[in-house]
């Protein structure tokens, strides 16, 4: 029996999504990348959702049987939504995955995690063979670190002692993200705290040595994984 309800049938983009057009024409090329029985991981962002909806086109139109596994409530609520069966990583592996990003440096190391979603998405990108990053040209960068800080999830009550031990780092600045819609802080997908830190220079060690910290959950550095960048023009 199903709910008599139609707040799913509303669920749009929370925000303005900038370079749209470019944007439809990446989201075109993951759909066309499905094939009948495929499992997929769905990261977050706004280039995802708009992939979502050109590849529940194509399960309409041409009546393909595949399942996602989302990593966000957001990109979960809109495959449900749009018709595409929903699955997770305790009962399936995905074939590949797609994702979006904040930076993308030309070793496609990336920094990612303004969504809240980082720790889901890495779980993702480790259990797939390969993913595939949805970018439009400024998260094109020469450097990681140029345009955003690198989130960092942390364990609630860990918040002053993660904070001693990264400032053995090289670090600039660290916030406590603060939520926009909400009194507090961020929360993130897994209710976790995130904080923003900023780095005189992100070594190629740094995703490693904070995901050792106590109390980290995971970073938004994804160094060394495989992916490949489709960048939207």
């Amino acid at each position: 029996m199903k709910w008599n309800s139609s707040l799913l049938d509303h669920l749009q983009w929370s925000d303005t999504i900038i370079n749209r057009e470019a944007k439809e024409k990446v989201a075109q090329q993951i759909a066309e990348k499905i094939n009948n029985g495929d499992v997929i991981g769905a990261g977050s962002g706004s280039t995802v959702y708009m992939a979502l909806y050109a590849i529940a086109k194509r399960i309409k139109e041409e009546g393909l049987a595949i399942q996602m596994i989302p990593a966000s409530l957001e990109i979960g609520m809109t495959c449900e939504n749009l018709g595409i069966p929903v699955t997770s990583l305790l009962t399936d592996k995905p074939i590949w995955c797609f994702d979006g990003a904040d930076e993308v440096d030309p070793d496609n190391s990336l920094i990612k995690g303004r969504g809240g979603a980082l720790f889901k998405e890495k779980l993702l990108i480790c259990s797939g063979s390969k993913t595939y990053i949805l970018v439009d040209e400024s998260k094109l960068v020469k450097k990681l670190g140029t345009n955003f800080p690198v989130p960092v999830e942390i364990f609630p009550g860990s918040l002053t002692y993660v904070e001693s031990a990264l400032r053995k780092l090289n670090v600039t600045d660290i916030a406590l993200r603060m939520a926009k819609g909400k009194d507090g802080p961020i929360i993130t997908e897994n209710g976790n705290f995130l904080l923003d830190v900023r780095f005189e220079d992100i070594r190629p060690d740094y995703e490693q040595r904070i995901k050792s910290i106590t109390g980290v959950i995971d970073s938004g550095l994804f160094i060394g994984y495989n992916v490949e960048i489709l960048v939207a023009k």
